[in-house]
């Protein structure tokens, strides 16, 4: 049972951590566990509810209401319509009837197409509009595609929090309230890559937004709060900028071994040539991993088999997933063995053309690599070399 918490005079965090979660939507890993932030607001003349919590923690979030004996809600302000966050929505409006819904326009017709919520429950506000609660103001940003269409953040004007939903999120079960920036970095960087990566032009923009705003905190709707915003808002600007680091992602998979003695042979070239290597069998990947290593890579090299004529299923699954990311990659290149013969240079150039990315010239072999092979691959680590000389490149 997750306690309520007060941030600040007032100001409650009614949530529930969710230690056991071990997958989200059924695709991302969650080796850390998860939270659903809630967040209770009220003062003399009203309350507010911001955001409610999965609905499997509902009675967390119940439990948590009753704790500090609300007995009305004014307003429930509804800032994304995914379940995770408003799944328990029906819930409470069963408990507290009176409640009026506070969301964007796009946000009240999801909720009434996934929730089912009547249209008369609805306050809708524009981009930037305020609600006054009585000592407090309430003023609501719109982000759109971070990371869904409808998605909008509340500002508490006095206090300078901004409660931010999945934007600057975390997947991490913690007892802590405030993030330990050693701690929340991979975390928050995971978050980043699954869930905020192919949206990082609406990104940049929302950033310049919010800096405007002179933040005290940021409240998310996953993980620990920031009650030092400008950590978590410098990074977000390094991930989402167009520069690169000097690494070649290399994600692979080898039935035979011929394919795996390339990759090796490679990320032995790429050394010498003091290029970062980040290598991932996809037979044991977390793809959560994988795709934090796209974040900030210049280069992805896609090592496979063949296996009837395409690139081995995981392959095509991890290129899949690279292509609905969109990560900054400047270039791509194959590497890999086949049998007889086959099209999976054109299967997997087919597979990412929201990549924009320069081809470099694959290197493919028929069975066991020979000498001439190997010297094809000293030529890839050279022609790579050269391409990342051209880049703008990120120094940590």
């Amino acid at each position: 049972m997750t306690q309520p918490r007060e941030l600040r005079p007032g100001i409650f965090l009614v949530g529930a951590i969710d230690w056991d979660r071990r997958l989200f939507d059924d695709l991302i890993p969650l080796p850390d566990g998860t939270s659903y932030n809630s967040y209770l607001l009220r003062d003399e003349e009203n309350t507010a509810l911001i955001d409610t919590v999965d609905p499997k923690m509902a009675d967390v979030l119940v439990g948590n209401l009753r704790e500090l004996g609300v007995e009305k809600l004014d307003y429930v302000v509804t800032n994304h319509a995914e379940q995770d966050h408003s799944g328990s929505l029906p819930r409470v409006l069963e408990l507290y009837p009176d409640a009026v819904v506070v969301c964007s326009p796009r946000c009240r017709d999801l909720l009434v197409d996934h929730l089912h919520i009547p249209k008369d429950e609805f306050m809708i506000v524009k981009d930037g509009e305020a609600l006054s609660l009585g000592e407090w103001t309430l003023k609501f940003l719109h982000t759109p595609w971070v990371h869904w269409p409808e998605t909008m953040c509340t500002y508490l004007e006095e206090e300078k929090i901004l409660f931010s939903c999945d934007f600057f999120g975390s997947h991490l079960a913690t007892s802590e309230i405030f993030a330990d920036p050693l701690a929340i970095y991979e975390p928050a960087k995971r978050y980043y890559a699954e869930i905020m990566m192919p949206f990082r032009p609406t990104i940049r923009r929302n950033l310049e937004k919010i800096e405007r705003l002179g933040l005290e905190m940021i409240a998310p709707s996953h993980g620990p709060l920031y009650d030092d915003p400008s950590f978590i808002m410098e990074a977000y600007r390094d991930w989402a900028s167009e520069e690169v680091k000097n690494v070649v992602v290399i994600p692979y998979t080898s039935m035979h071994g011929s394919t795996e003695k390339m990759v090796s042979y490679l990320m032995d070239a790429l050394m010498d040539r003091n290029i970062g290597v980040m290598r991932f069998d996809l037979t044991r990947t977390d793809v959560g991993k994988l795709a934090m290593a796209l974040v900030d890579a210049a280069t992805m090299v896609i090592g496979t088999c063949t296996v009837l004529t395409g690139p081995h299923p995981n392959v095509a699954n991890a290129t899949f997933l690279a292509n609905a990311l969109r990560p900054k990659l400047k270039f791509v290149s194959i590497i890999g063995s086949y049998g007889w013969g086959g099209r999976t240079v054109k299967v997997i150039q087919d597979m990412i053309p929201n990549l924009k990315v320069e081809m470099i010239d694959p290197v493919l072999v028929k069975g066991l690599p020979r000498d001439d092979d190997f010297r094809a691959l000293d030529e890839l680590a050279d022609e790579i070399l050269e391409r990342h000389k051209g880049l703008k490149i990120l120094e940590h």
